[in-house]
């Protein structure tokens, strides 16, 4: 009898990651032996900057005190209190729990799980992380965008979010500092979000894993921090604050009202049981990481303000490119005046400079714009080197194509 083909599950049709897939083009390009400057990946080891050094200590005697066996499903006593205090110094009152997770990752996808069933759905940034449309797609719910307006600084568009509320309506995800556009949300804004959750019933998803990398003097304010009875959770970790992305160490701190938060805290911690535990002996690096020498992120900030500045400035004399200013991470959002899609663009930019970027259809856009998304971390020279090859590159492409 012959084989038939194996049908992969309906429910991955629609998860895509722009991120990495992108790198399919690359890996062609490199073989042509192209000079390739990588602008697409968040992840600051693999430029110049490292992990403190006081975190992989506490690491590596953790795992020579044998702390390499299964934690607790929530993670180490000691892990948890550190973001405890932490979560208290931030203004976050009334919590009701807190978990550590194989990065914030996996804190996102467990509480979504927990929370929405097949054809509800949640109000996703757009622009906005893709993890989230890629758990939106994988747990069969509906999307629900709302946009984030590049007029106002990438502020959350309030009204856009009021109409897009209905029945089956069940989370708010927001992104703070954002993923990809660098915005940092104002705090008229972010009360005006908690007052449609409490209005609607609505769960506040957190995301606040940037809350240090800010720029020009801007203060992260945690949203929890404005109420401390609507439901929230706030997601953080280890990856970029503290340049250890690669240990997927992420957590969860869970605050509002205890009656109505009861059933669905015991629902996270059904799964948070189910897959045993995140890694043990990293979370030995969460005490000191928050409660520790902070010297690191003033040196990591000196440099990203710099190289900040050198991007809104080149990409901004490009006619045809403008950029907000990122306030906060290390991501930018150029926008492109062009006739074809984004994907054209950077599939061709990358093809004929090895400039490496990623299509801002992979965050999400509205409808009609056209972005790309890079990151600013690669050195100076690099950065001007990258960006000098997008302004001559631009000006072909535009001869070519339009």
């Amino acid at each position: 009898m012959a084989q038939k083909i194996i049908k992969a599950a309906d429910r991955t049709e629609n998860i895509k990651y722009a991120i990495r897939d992108v790198l399919l083009i690359v890996d062609e390009v490199k073989k042509s032996g192209k000079e390739m400057l990588y602008l697409n990946i968040g992840d600051p080891n693999i430029y110049d900057f490292e992990t403190p050094r006081h975190l992989i200590e506490a690491t590596y005697k953790a795992m020579l005190d044998n702390h390499n066996g299964y934690s607790p499903s929530s993670g180490t006593k000691e892990a948890l209190d550190a973001i405890g205090v932490e979560a208290e110094r931030k203004g976050i009152k009334n919590i009701q729990d807190m978990f550590v997770t194989t990065g914030a990752s996996e804190a996102i996808d467990i509480c979504l799980t927990s929370l929405v069933n097949a054809g509800e759905n949640i109000l996703t940034p757009t622009p906005g992380y893709p993890l989230y449309t890629a758990i939106q797609s994988k747990l069969q719910m509906e999307p629900n965008p709302y946009y984030l307006s590049e007029e106002n600084g990438w502020q959350p568009d309030i009204d856009d979010i009021k109409s897009k509320i209905n029945e089956k309506t069940k989370a708010i995800i927001v992104i703070n500092p954002n993923n990809p556009t660098g915005s940092n949300a104002k705090k008229e804004t972010l009360q005006q979000i908690i007052d449609l959750a409490l209005e609607h019933n609505l769960v506040i998803f957190a995301d606040e894993i940037y809350d240090k990398l800010l720029m020009d003097g801007e203060e992260h304010i945690a949203l929890a921090s404005l109420n401390s009875e609507v439901p929230i959770i706030t997601f953080g970790g280890l990856s970029k604050n503290y340049m250890a992305p690669g240990w997927r160490i992420g957590w969860g701190i869970v605050s509002g009202n205890r009656d109505i938060l009861k059933d669905y805290i015991e629902a996270i911690n059904k799964i948070l049981r189910s897959r045993l535990s995140a890694n043990h002996p990293e979370m030995y690096a969460i005490p000191p990481a928050l409660l520790g020498d902070q010297t690191h992120i003033a040196e990591s900030m000196e440099k990203l303000t710099r190289r900040r500045n050198m991007t809104v400035e080149m990409l901004n004399a490009i006619d045809g490119i403008s950029l907000v200013k990122p306030e906060g991470s290390f991501y930018a959002f150029p926008k492109l005046e062009i006739e074809h899609d984004d994907m054209h663009f950077v599939s061709e930019l990358i093809k004929e400079t090895g400039v490496v970027v990623v299509p801002g259809s992979g965050f999400g856009q509205t409808p009609g714009t056209k972005h790309f998304r890079l990151v600013f971390l690669p050195p100076d020279d690099v950065l001007k080197k990258a960006y000098e090859r997008i302004g001559e590159f631009f000006i072909s492409y535009k001869k070519k194509y339009e």
